[in-house]
């Protein structure tokens, strides 16, 4: 038996050479599953046609079209309401809103202006159902014709007029849907050009695509007026998407099951030593890991910044914008505040990854190639003028102060995409240069190494986000709507949740080992299997996005399988949740009894508990966020109504900050705590931050995103989705009273646990431990053995 377990290692090694099989192939089934659906969004999107009536004479046309979507990019218009569902929630939807207005007016017109409903009694009811039944066929059979026009029916002319009025009225400031600050779009000929951009996107909800019963959009969005309800093909394929993940699910139960409940996490045997705080004392960082405490300082004030604006606008959503006698709304439009928002989420979780990333090297080889500190400083040097240049740049764009310079220093226009596009190349030069800082780290360690080691994991998973990051610089400004927005979700699900996933899981496991909580090859095992099931489902689960913007009806069966099936491996999490919970207890007592019984010097407190209690917030957010909240919307049923509401923002908060929040603010204690004096750390404030951040999120969450999204998605089945975000049901009482109820979490978030966060790592950073150890000629020492990695286990 001790010869075996001598030899495990080179046995798990010999098991890990057929690894590839499963990977290859969920990578090829994946990609292929996506380059199919981008070469269908390519040869059957709607076309930017001309619109003719009877006589010949054209309402709009392509340009029209091309020149109204780069209006709704110019002014940030996605971050005020959405686009086929995709965008801002609290404003319209406005496709929905444009088909909804046009086959009123329709209904109207051929009524001689009485409406639908004209008439007595059931005659006047019949007449208005053959009406509605007159229109809603009108509107369904606006093919396509030759030369690239489409023949407009009776009454759209009028429909058009009335969108187009619709526009002068919101964006001069008059009428009841006003937009705040008045005269936010004041060139009449773009308000035209805006509305042909809308009018077009109703005719793609609505048109039968050449070919088949349904619209572009599958029907969607639900609007009985128009005829858009849901057809056979969204329950047959929610049905087969239920199946498949109660298949799915069994199966993770059965391999549960049959491993006794503790796989992944652990081996029969625990040998590493965790971490304590009498180590972790006679530890100094290196001067690599010393120049990463600048990142993680930054993230926190970012942190800040961010929920600040996320406060302006709930302010802008409240009414509340004359503060101390200034007009915030006219200083700073919702547009620009809830860019500010997303931006700087992705921006402060994103620094506080690369720092950590760069924080492990020394961990991973023991001697760091030269110059390394300074490519470094570049990096962050680059992060710098990416932030700055993207928040200056988002509030001078939609302001109109960068002229024809709008989309190249200030705001392209699309939702989680905001920066600039010259700011989206200097951070391309970022992720580039510092996955240039891990591959040099890193390749002494590789040398010598398996494919599935952790050193080869990490530069897998560093290689692949500038790589994937490269889907946002294809579309250009006149790409169809459409094929751009297929480009658009790239960037935001196979980068940033699809290949960052697998990263995060990367930096998890490495903290976990290094915190010596779980064995090298557990380690290996648990970013294997995460990563082939996230790959597994994440990849193709991109699909669930794509249901109503115009792709084939291929995403609805793609995605009613493998975007309800990414909520199996958060279910597998949840189920190692207490075992992974009782992690530290376990190590602690096996460190102190040793191997054979006698005492191994690892008794103390365990050093990273802060940071390890931020990685169980981790574990709750990716079941109940991701998993839970996740799985409402995905599939095609669901989604069919709920898409374009609450709900989503309600899974999006879950989601970003419940899981990846959480996660980089583990990353930052667990690094920061290397970095500091141990007589600095503030356990108890760290642990109060920890629930205040938490518990916040949560009350947000119950008190207004989820209730608000249950009573919009009720309404949407009732009425439509117009009705659901029109400006009379978002700016009534109910919408505005559990609005104000944010405040009770917003408090406690913001409070109790973002500014203190922020405070404690910029006056850490004051008390950073000095960096004695050069890392080109680092030596195996009591200091470095906590964080490298031993011969023998290499």
């Amino acid at each position: 038996r001790l010869a075996l377990h001598s030899y495990a290692p080179a046995l798990e090694i010999v098991r890990m050479q057929r690894w590839w099989l499963p990977l290859v192939s969920v990578l090829i089934i994946g990609t292929a599953g996506v380059f199919y659906m981008g070469i269908r969004t390519y040869k059957d999107a709607p076309p930017l046609a001309a619109f003719v009536d009877a006589g010949g004479k054209a309402l709009f046309d392509g340009d029209d079209i091309r020149a109204g979507q780069l209006v709704f990019r110019k002014y940030a218009l996605m971050d005020y309401g959405s686009m086929f569902g995709d965008g801002a929630a609290r404003g319209p939807d406005f496709s929905a809103e444009a088909l909804h207005t046009i086959a009123l007016t329709m209904q109207a017109n051929a009524t001689g202006g009485a409406g639908a409903g004209a008439g007595a009694g059931a005659a006047g009811a019949a007449d208005a159902d053959a009406v509605r039944a007159r229109v809603q066929r009108a509107l369904k059979d606006m093919l396509p014709l030759e030369g690239n026009r489409v023949l407009c029916p009776d009454g759209f002319a009028a429909g058009f007029a009335a969108v187009e009025r619709h526009l002068q009225e919101r964006f001069n400031g008059s009428g009841p849907q006003a937009f705040n600050p008045p005269h936010y779009i004041k060139d009449n000929a773009e308000l035209h050009s805006l509305a042909a951009f809308f009018t077009w996107s109703a005719w793609v909800c609505v048109a039968k695509r050449p070919g088949s019963d349904a619209s572009w959009t599958h029907n969607w969005p639900y609007d009985p007026e128009a005829g858009n309800v849901p057809g056979a093909s969204i329950m047959l394929w929610s049905v087969v998407g239920l199946l498949a993940l109660v298949a799915a699910l069994g199966g993770v139960l059965w391999v549960h099951g049959r491993t006794g409940g503790t796989f992944p996490w652990s081996e029969s045997n625990h040998r590493e030593t965790p971490v304590t705080e009498s180590i972790l004392a006679g530890t100094d960082p290196t001067r690599l890991q010393a120049a990463t405490h600048k990142f993680f300082a930054v993230a926190a004030v970012l942190f800040v910044l961010q929920v600040v604006a996320g406060v302006l606008t709930v302010h802008d959503f409240l009414g509340l914008t004359n503060i101390f006698g200034v007009d915030v709304a006219s200083l700073v439009p919702v547009t620009i505040s809830r860019s500010w928002h997303i931006q700087l989420a992705i921006l402060w979780i994103s620094t506080c990854w690369i720092g950590a990333a760069i924080y492990l090297l020394p961990s991973v080889s023991r001697a760091q190639p030269r110059h390394q500190v300074t490519l470094v400083n570049i990096v962050f040097a680059l992060l710098v003028v990416v932030t700055l240049g993207s928040v200056v740049g988002n509030y001078m764009g939609p302001k109109g102060m960068l002229g024809g310079l709008w989309n190249l220093l200030g705001h392209q226009g699309w939702e989680m995409v905001e920066l600039g596009r010259l700011w989206q190349w200097v951070l391309m030069a970022a992720l580039v240069l510092w996955m240039c800082v891990v591959v040099r780290g890193a390749k002494p360690a590789m040398q010598g190494e398996p494919p599935w080691s952790m050193s080869w994991w990490l530069v897998y998973a560093v290689c692949a986000i500038p790589l994937l990051f490269t889907a946002g610089f294809v579309a250009r400004e006149d790409t169809n709507f459409v094929i751009a927005d297929f480009w658009r979700w790239c960037v935001i699900h196979m980068w940033a949740e699809a290949f960052f996933e697998v990263f995060t899981t990367v930096i998890v496991a490495w903290m976990m080992h290094k915190m010596g909580l779980v064995p090298r090859s557990s380690a290996v095992r648990i970013v294997y299997l995460s990563v082939l099931l996230y790959l597994g489902s994440g990849i193709l689960g991109i699909s669930h996005n794509f249901y109503w913007n115009a792709k084939p009806m291929a995403t609805l069966a793609i995605g009613s399988v493998f975007s309800t099936m990414q909520v199996v491996p958060l279910i597998l999490l949840a189920l190692e949740a207490w075992r992974f919970r009782r992690l530290p207890q376990e190590a602690l007592r096996a460190g102190a009894s040793g191997a054979n019984g006698s005492a191994s010097g690892s008794s103390g407190n365990f050093a990273h508990g802060e940071a390890f209690l931020f990685l169980l917030g981790v574990n709750f957010w990716n079941f109940l966020g991701a998993g839970v909240f996740g799985l409402i919307i995905n599939l095609p049923i669901m989604n069919y109504y709920e898409h374009g509401t609450y709900l989503t923002v309600n899974h999006g908060h879950a989601a970003l900050m419940g899981v990846y929040g959480n996660l980089a603010i583990a990353a930052m204690l667990w690094c920061t705590r290397g970095l500091v004096h141990g007589e600095r750390w503030s356990p108890r404030l760290l642990r109060f931050i920890f629930w205040s951040i938490n518990l916040g999120l949560l009350l947000m969450l119950v008190l207004d995103t989820l209730p608000l999204g249950l009573i919009q998605f009720h309404e949407v089945t009732a009425a439509g989705l117009w009705s659901a975000r029109s400006s009379a049901f978002v700016e009534g009482d109910t919408f505005q009273t559990l609005t104000w109820l944010r405040a009770v979490g917003g408090w406690i978030f913001f409070f109790g646990g973002v500014l203190p966060l922020a405070w404690f790592m910029a006056t850490r950073f004051h008390f950073g431990k000095r960096a004695t150890v050069a890392d080109e000629v680092l030596q195996p020492n009591r200091a470095t053995a906590a964080v490298t990695e031993s011969s023998t286990a290499r």
